[in-house]
């Protein structure tokens, strides 16, 4: 199992639960874990096209292609001004 912990408003508004427990079948990739689970991941998926989502596996700083294992915690968090990465411009 991993549990899923879905931060702030802006996301939790989508999802009809913000903590829950998903199954893996070994290592697997955040967005795989995300398509796995339809109602997660369509309910993300605007904020997946955009490159808005903070990715966080056992506290350290991940990104939709890091792998989560059995037993370990997944947060995923809106990130509403992406540039810190270089993926959209902050306007002036």
């Amino acid at each position: 199992m991993v549990k899923v912990l879905i931060l702030g408003p802006t996301l939790q508004q989508r999802v009809t639960e913000p903590e829950m427990d998903l199954e893996v079948d070994g290592p697997t990739a955040v967005k795989m874990l995300l398509e796995a689970n339809p109602d997660l991941g369509d309910a993300l998926a605007p904020f997946v096209v955009c490159g808005e989502l903070l990715v966080t596996v056992n506290r350290k700083v991940g990104s939709l292609d890091s792998v989560v294992n059995d037993g370990d915690v997944l947060k995923i968090a809106h990130q509403s001004r992406a540039s810190y990465d270089g993926t959209t411009d902050i306007p002036t």
